[in-house]
């Protein structure tokens, strides 16, 4: 059975990509989770299971498949279904995947990931009203084009645990989204899997200092859900 390493379910948005795929698609796995380190570097520590010192990390017996990218296409070996079976849906998924994996700078480092906070924003800069928009272009271009529930097509896959993150973030900081786009993010906050990671997010008593100054550095609290810290 595979093992997935990872890290907080409250800050981890990249753990959370793997995790959220193949909860939902009935990939049996077991987790490790690993608390990120308390002002200082987790990088000695996760190097102890993770070649590159990150999560998440994969074990497949003897195999280490780090990268939440390199995970999903590992996967999708054993696991058609991990990607859409339409050659044309596959390509789009593929397409906004990577963009997910490698963009959207401004939104990552304004937004931090919290299942638990409830922040109003102090501004949009025009930055960050840029990733929202081609967000929300994408999510939109996928569901009209594709006709589905999900991003490319009537079935969950990997396009859609790439943007279960973002879910989250537009969540917390109550982001602006049109049309079906709308219907998506409660659709895919609604998820078990995306639930039953929420729900395990906010039992966290845990904080990590920096975490927290970033996210509240983006706007006024409007509410921490998550159970006091210890």
């Amino acid at each position: 059975m595979f093992t997935l390493h990872i890290a907080n379910k409250n800050y981890s948005s990249w753990s959370l990509r793997p995790w959220v795929l193949m909860r939902t698609l009935d990939i049996p796995f077991t987790e490790q989770i690993h608390p990120l380190a308390v002002a200082g570097s987790s990088w000695d520590s996760f190097r102890t299971f993770s070649p590159n010192g990150r999560v998440p990390c994969l074990h497949d017996g003897k195999q280490r498949i780090w990268d939440s990218l390199a995970i999903t296409e590992y996967l999708a070996e054993t696991y058609p279904q991990v990607w859409p079976a339409d050659k044309t849906a596959r390509a789009w998924a593929r397409s906004a995947s990577a963009e997910m994996h490698s963009g959207f700078q401004t939104l990552r480092n304004n937004c931090g990931m919290s299942c638990g906070h409830r922040i109003e924003m102090h501004a949009i800069s025009p930055a960050l009203q840029k990733d929202i928009a081609r967000i929300d272009e994408l999510w939109n271009e996928g569901l009209g084009k594709f006709g589905g529930s999900f991003l490319a097509g009537d079935k969950f896959t990997a396009v859609d645990a790439f943007f279960a993150p973002v879910a989250f973030r537009f969540q917390t900081y109550g982001l602006p989204l049109t049309g079906a786009a709308n219907d998506y993010l409660a659709r895919l906050l609604n998820l078990a899997a995306m639930q039953e990671w929420y729900a395990s997010g906010l039992a966290e008593t845990w904080r990590e200092p920096e975490h927290e100054q970033e996210i509240l550095a983006a706007g006024t609290l409007l509410a921490d859900l998550r159970q006091p810290p210890q």
